[in-house]
């Protein structure tokens, strides 16, 4: 007996790993920094702690809801893509109707919270990003043009915007530059992504720009959208949205990504450079949150 329920145990951890990493957890846990770090800079050193776990757990909830909708309609890309093969609905792990069930679950749990313990301009930017994710992403744009990413890239720059405006329940300019903040940070982290996995993205046939173009146009879309992270991120502090200690900081990380960006047309391995410039890419935006929060 004890020897079956050790083996029913072992199932039942197999499966919660399942379900756990079919909500894209990385993804979910980067995407609160930015959260955190506007909710923080909206707050002004007075903390709400009822409201700041409210916006935390129910955008979390959101964007997990988001991440299984997409793993439930991408599986058959998904299996396809070396990375992505091995996922708990392309080998079977999870069912198609259990995955459904889990996501509407996800979802309708996480917008009550937003909508009970945060504000309507909130829970209406999670909205908005959870349609464009799972609409206009997941189901439109990325199988049909180089330019989903751009329409994907508004899921992602709206979780510092909930944070901001679940503290100051207004939309302003320090909402938009944060919006816009995410929104080029994140053009060249995907294109950096796209170019080191630009093989897996031919096999499932998936037009992003690194597949419809050359590395060097690819690059330089790269440092365009760099350059313009560069001036939102400095512009949020010149117009005292931040303090000036986040401003330099956001000057000094910034031109450090441009110019590992930069360097990258000298490089001669494109999949190595690729690599580095989406590693940094990370660090930069935890640096950059980071010092919002200070």
């Amino acid at each position: 007996m004890r020897n079956a329920s050790f083996r029913l145990g072992g199932r039942d951890d197999r499966a919660m790993k399942n379900y756990y990493h079919l909500a894209k957890p990385g993804l979910v846990y980067g995407n609160l920094i930015p959260l955190i770090g506007a909710f923080f800079l909206a707050s002004r050193g007075n903390i709400d702690w009822t409201l700041f776990f409210a916006a935390v757990i129910g955008l979390a909830l959101v964007m997990a809801s988001g991440c299984v909708f997409n793993n439930y309609f991408d599986r058959d890309i998904d299996a396809v893509m070396g990375r992505t093969r091995e996922r708990a609905l392309v080998t079977g792990r999870i069912s198609g109707r259990a995955a459904l069930l889990y996501a509407w679950s996800l979802g309708v749990a996480g917008f009550l919270i937003l909508l009970i313990f945060t504000d309507l301009l909130a829970f209406f930017a999670a909205l908005v990003g959870f349609i464009f994710y799972v609409g206009f992403y997941t189901l439109w744009s990325k199988r049909r043009s180089a330019w989903g990413t751009v329409v994907g890239t508004v899921a992602g720059a709206m979780p510092p915007v909930v944070g901001y405006m679940a503290v100051t329940d207004r939309f302003d300019g320090g909402a938009v530059l944060l919006f816009l903040i995410l929104v080029f940070w994140q053009l060249a982290h995907f294109f950096a992504i796209g170019l080191h996995r630009r093989d897996d993205y031919v096999a499932a046939g998936i037009p992003i720009l690194p597949v419809r173009q050359n590395a060097n146009i690819t690059k330089s879309v790269m440092v365009a959208s760099i350059i313009a992270f560069v001036a939102v991120s400095v512009l949020l502090g010149l117009l005292e949205f931040a303090s000036s200690f986040y401003t330099i900081a956001a000057a000094v990380f910034g031109a450090a990504w441009l110019l590992f960006g930069v360097f990258g047309f000298w490089s001669k391995h494109n999949t190595v450079w690729s690599r580095r410039m989406f590693m940094v890419s990370l660090v930069v935006l935890v640096l950059l949150f980071a010092a919002m929060v200070v």
